[in-house]
């Protein structure tokens, strides 16, 4: 099995997400705020995020995913932050959430930089986007602080979306 820890930066490491966290994964989901504008519900139950991580095949098939975002000095869990690949899309995308007390301290753009980083130089990646409700305006700021730029809006999910974009330089 590879190493658990992909990257590292000043203040954070990333690993793959393991069923260890899986109570963190359903008490992040569970605040109404952090999942305000993903489109996506809270898990009922910690035993529904033990089974969405045992079935979380992102890993195995490209070798990245969604990670588990650190704390260094305290080794906290934050959050999560990485790439996806979407196959009917043939579409990269950066992606991060994080725990209502860790916004605002520069965590999300710290790790979504080190995963733009990660998937040109390291997967060869040639474009990676990033897609965020219209109204999700800090979502939208750490995007374009990692240097993507509009590209255009889309319907999320009945509501107002935009994509973001960068290439590989």
């Amino acid at each position: 099995m590879k190493s658990l820890k992909v990257l590292e930066t000043d203040r954070l490491y990333l690993r793959r997400m393991v069923l260890e966290d899986a109570e963190n994964a359903y008490l992040l989901n569970l605040d109404p705020e952090v999942i305000q504008f993903t489109g996506d519900v809270s898990f009922e139950s910690i035993e529904k995020a033990r089974f969405f991580l045992t079935n979380y095949d992102h890993y195995e098939k490209y070798d990245f995913g969604r990670w588990a975002v650190i704390d260094k000095e305290s080794d906290a869990f934050l959050g999560w932050c990485g790439l996806k690949f979407t196959p009917e899309l043939e579409e990269y995308n950066i992606g991060f959430r994080f725990f209502k007390k860790y916004w605002n301290k520069g965590y999300a753009t710290e790790a979504a930089q080190a995963c733009i980083d990660l998937g040109f130089n390291h997967f060869n990646l040639t474009t990676i986007v990033g897609r965020a409700r219209k109204e999700n305006i800090g979502s939208i700021r750490v995007l374009e602080k990692i240097g993507l730029t509009y590209l255009r809006d889309f319907d999320f999910e009945g509501n107002e979306g935009v994509i973001y974009c960068i290439h590989k330089q």
